[in-house]
């Protein structure tokens, strides 16, 4: 089961973020600088929401008038027995109310599409980003922390923008415009309603600073939660087969009993944050009933003025009280916009050539080859050995080289180095001469191709999986072909033929059928350069052998590296160089390491006691 690492702050840009360990950190940014960074996506939308805005003062604006007309009535129509007048009063209540709802009803319309616009719009960099992130990144990020950005915290992104952003505005400015009004309309009455403003602010301060940190917590939660939930169906033919489903409904309460444990510690600080916020005012506005209705009846204050001033407060009831939610949801907001950002800001894998483009020089090596290559994992141990120490290997053009060595000895980050899904560390490797890094990502990954061990397919066709490794003009000619040379004639058994849909991870298949298509899509390119990355491990003995027999007639065309376990696939190869503590410790044909290296002829023989001796 994946955990979330705890991120430092100000966030690394490749390092994720979780707080379910660690908490958050005190340099975090300030909810406003976070959400400032929103402002490319809403700018090109900036004139719809700012005349939304406009649209609710107005609205809010409106039903500030209303005390106003109610003044009217009570000392004019009211006072001087005038059914007319009342009437009239009537009239002018239910237009401006009207107007009132319409107005708000104008506002939803004119943020409703385009916040839908700004939502997908990060959603599809987000997406497009993560594609150009590189494997290393993958590799420390847990799957669901990455899907819960993309989800969850954009909807919490949308919801702030259509809502909160927009009313702590529109509220800010009718609490101000009505606490003018009020203190027009009697001064004493409406310093007395003010007195809770101190304590009031005073308790958002604190609440901002906590809800945050809950916040930030919650959305983290959710992400490992989410995780789980996406291993848990990925890997249920494990957890069914194992028994296991009791211990994996165990991790999943856990998780969902931290989560909700977070979520109630988010609800009593809203609730504490509400009791402060509706009950001071609503003792202050009693106060000034007592106060107002003691000062006419002794004449110093029209009944009027009175029903005016606390009609007017208590339509500021609404502006106040939403200050806690929207704050609330504000955080939440700020939270997930910094989760979104701390992906957004990792650094992209470079398109381009990382150095100048130089050609080979006359007389230079060709084919592919490691000249005094170190590879060293990132994120590992201070003062640990390499994975690769000074790999120097030469295999020529049209040359096949089978790469032999005992597990964990290397051989599949040997081979990842090639097409750069990971960068060595020293050392530099060249195709026909060319480092590399001199060529762009697209151009190398056109040039080279890769089977993995793990056979990787999407929810997709068939032949759209094995055409995901050829051009753009590829069509049924070379789907057939690649089909042909991986011996994955059950393609032609299966409902639609290729045009099957596999279904998630290609779950549908057997593992050598999966194993087959991967194959083929690496061979339908046609390319310069072949890694495989023991391509033939999940077939049975007849079907390994077509194969191979279809294989070869490949490899006479190219270049190849591949990692081979079982003698049968090093056959495959022109070469052997064997792989022993992170160094090619021989290089031969398979008879000539058989006789001359004992490694070597252990390993074809599948010792493991002897297997395990070499790795310590």
């Amino acid at each position: 089961m994946a955990t979330t690492p705890p991120p430092p702050e100000p966030l690394a840009a490749s390092e994720p973020g979780s707080l379910s360990e660690s908490g958050p950190s005190s340099g975090r940014r300030t909810t406003v600088r976070s959400l400032l960074r929103l402002w490319p996506y809403v700018r090109p939308v900036r004139a719809r929401l700012l005349t939304a805005a406009v649209v609710a003062i107005l609205a809010s604006c409106i039903g500030l008038v209303i005390p106003l007309v109610l003044k009217w009535m009570v000392d004019g129509p009211v006072a001087g027995r005038d059914p007319a007048g009342v009437w009239l009063g009537a009239l002018y209540l239910l237009l401006l109310g009207l107007a009132e709802a319409l107005l708000f009803g104008l506002r939803r319309w004119l943020v409703a599409r385009p916040l839908a616009g700004v939502e997908a719009g990060m959603r599809a960099d987000l997406y497009r980003h993560l594609q150009r992130l590189p494997v290393a990144f993958h590799d420390r990020w847990p799957s669901g922390q990455l899907l819960s950005r993309g989800t969850a915290d954009l909807m919490l992104v949308r919801m702030f923008l259509a809502f909160p952003l927009t009313f702590l505005l529109v509220n800010g400015v009718t609490i101000l415009v009505g606490v003018v009004i009020m203190l027009v309309q009697d001064w004493v009455l409406g310093l007395v309603v003010l007195i809770p403003a101190v304590p009031v602010m005073a308790t958002c301060l604190i609440f901002e600073k906590r809800y945050s940190r809950a916040a930030r917590l919650g959305q983290d939660q959710v992400g490992d939660l989410t995780t789980v939930v996406e291993e848990s169906v990925l890997g249920i033919r494990v957890i069914k087969g194992f028994g296991r489903h009791r211990s994996q409904a165990r991790a999943f309460r856990k998780l969902s009993e931290d989560l909700r444990g977070t979520e109630l510690r988010k609800a009593r600080l809203l609730g504490a944050i509400m009791s402060v916020i509706v009950t001071l005012p609503e003792l202050a506005i009693g106060t000034a009933l007592v106060l107002g209705t003691v000062r006419v009846a002794d004449g110093d204050l029209s009944a009027g003025t009175l029903v005016a001033f606390l009609s007017t407060a208590l339509a500021l009831r609404w502006p106040v009280d939403s200050i806690g939610f929207l704050l609330a949801m504000s955080q939440e907001a700020a939270t997930a916009t910094e989760r979104y950002f701390e992906v957004m800001d990792a650094e992209e894998e470079q398109p381009g050539p990382d150095g100048p483009r130089t050609p080979a020089a006359p007389g230079a090596d060709d084919g592919l080859r490691f000249h005094d290559v170190t590879f060293r994992y990132p994120d590992a141990p201070s003062g640990s050995p390499p994975v690769l120490d000074r790999v120097d290997l030469h295999i020529r053009p049209g040359e096949s080289m089978a790469l032999v060595g005992a597990t964990g000895s290397g051989k599949t980050t040997l081979t990842a180095l090639v097409p750069r899904l990971h960068e060595a560390t020293s050392g530099r490797i060249t195709l026909d001469g060319t480092d590399i890094t001199a060529l762009s990502r697209e151009e190398l990954r056109r040039r080279v191709s890769v089977a993995f061990e793990e056979p990787t397919l999407f929810s997709a066709s068939v032949g759209e999986n094995v055409l995901m490794g050829a051009g753009a003009g590829a069509g049924r000619a070379e789907l057939e072909r690649a089909l042909g040379v991986a011996q994955a004639g059950f393609v032609d058994a299966l409902p639609q033929g290729a045009g099957t849909q596999v279904g998630e991870q290609g779950l549908s298949l057997s593992g050598g059928q999966r194993q087959r298509l991967a194959l083929a899509r690496a061979v339908v390119g046609r390319p310069d350069f072949l890694v495989l990355d023991d391509p033939l491990s999940a077939l049975d003995v007849h079907t390994e052998a077509a194969v191979e027999a279809a294989l070869r007639r490949v490899l006479a065309d190219t270049t190849a590296l591949i990692v081979a376990h079982r003698p049968s696939t090093v056959l495959l190869a022109d070469r052997v160089a064997l792989l022993s503590g992170g160094r090619i410790t021989a290089v031969g044909t398979h008879h000539e390491l058989l006789r001359t290296h004992s490694e070597y002829a252990h390993l074809m023989a599948g010792d493991p006691v002897r297997e395990q001796e070499e790795q310590r």
